[in-house]
């Protein structure tokens, strides 16, 4: 098992996850975070530090697309092990459906 950073981080991305990982296994594009899959200990400490409940168990059910997506641009993304501030709509995009479609960006973020 290992924990993914799903749809409901694009236009959000709170880092405050990314202040609780002890292996620093977050990855910053321009919207959204993810977690590179094979450096994840699967502690699950990043889960409950989401506001926008973001990060789930890759065992959940439908979360392929999410893991996929996780392991490809934890590849190309900077790291990011500090907490930023969230982007200034970030609270008005929590809870909004069809993130991805809408809004996702393959482009990277600044990192550390």
């Amino acid at each position: 098992m290992t924990y993914v950073v799903t749809e409901d981080c694009i236009k959000c991305k709170y880092t405050d996850c990314v202040e609780v990982c002890p292996v620093d296994c977050f990855y910053e594009g321009e919207n959204m975070l993810v977690i590179n899959p094979s450096e994840c200990i699967d502690c699950g400490v990043c889960e409950p530090e989401c506001p926008a409940e973001a990060i789930l168990p890759d065992t959940e059910d439908g979360l392929e697309k999410w893991l996929e997506l996780n392991t490809k641009y934890s590849a190309q993304w900077p790291n990011i092990t500090s907490q930023k501030s969230p982007p200034d709509d970030a609270d008005e995009h929590k809870g909004e459906t069809n993130k991805f479609e809408k809004y996702f960006s393959p482009e990277p973020g600044e990192g550390d």
